[in-house]
């Protein structure tokens, strides 16, 4: 039987500290997801309720999420500095970095929903364009929760699925902005409230791209393999032989 040398247990302790780095480092970024995507959900719903005292909220909460992405760069930066990980620890660090950039700009992305929000309900009357907020805004918010459980659990074959489901959002996305220039060309009277919803739009189809940004990192952290700007035909191919 192998004697454990008391080098062996100051190995094995800085093993277990640097693996409970590596999971404070995960739960911060999920405690962050769990928090974007409620800003997300609440917005649509202020946006569609027409509930301006739930948009200032969203507003406010936006400072938040900033703070909660400053903490998890600080925690990157000591993680770096003090483990000098290399192989999967050092690509779960690049992820959860990068990840936490794009959940901080859907952040953003929903802090703008909710302002038109706010400026909508104001206006009175609900303009043309809420159906299709209301149906892409669901599509996407459901983007953001898979990509953050593909996160949580290094699942690829549900990141690839959430990268697959932003080309249905993209078409969605241009189909109504095609209806509601038509509409707004009809009844001239409707333009800028009508500009308002497509702004919206507009931030919701850029969640689904920051979703999509999520589910490629996680695909890059199981996989080893970088799959930005290449079509999904390719990342099948290349990545996802079984497939």
């Amino acid at each position: 039987m192998p004697i454990e040398t008391k080098s062996d247990e100051i190995t094995h302790h800085i093993s277990q500290q640097f693996n409970n780095d590596l999971d404070e480092l995960r739960n911060q970024l999920l405690a962050m997801g769990g928090a974007v995507e409620k800003q997300v959900s609440d917005a649509i719903r202020a946006l569609i309720d027409a509930d301006s005292e739930l948009g200032l909220s969203v507003r406010e909460k936006d400072t938040d999420i900033n703070y909660m992405e400053v903490s998890i760069d600080e925690n990157v930066s000591r993680v770096l500095a003090r483990r000098q990980p290399a192989a999967s620890d050092l690509r779960l660090v690049i992820a959860c970095t990068k990840a936490a950039t794009d959940l901080e700009r859907i952040g953003d992305e929903a802090s703008k929903i909710a302002r038109f929000g706010i400026s909508l309900s104001e206006q009175g009357e609900a303009p043309r364009g809420y159906v299709e907020a209301r149906h892409i805004g669901s599509h996407v918010r459901k983007m953001v929760q898979d990509a953050l459980n593909a996160f949580a659990r290094f699942d690829a074959d549900m990141a690839l699925a959430v990268v697959q489901e932003d080309k249905s959002v993209d078409r969605e996305y241009k189909s109504a902005m095609r209806e509601l220039v038509t509409y707004m060309m009809e009844d001239p009277r409707s333009i800028t409230r009508v500009l308002n919803i497509m702004w919206v739009l507009r931030s919701l189809e850029r969640i689904g791209d920051h979703a999509r940004n999520i589910a490629e990192y996680v695909i890059y952290l199981v996989k080893g393999t970088d799959v930005r700007h290449i079509g999904i035909k390719r990342m099948k191919a290349e990545v996802f032989e079984d497939l």
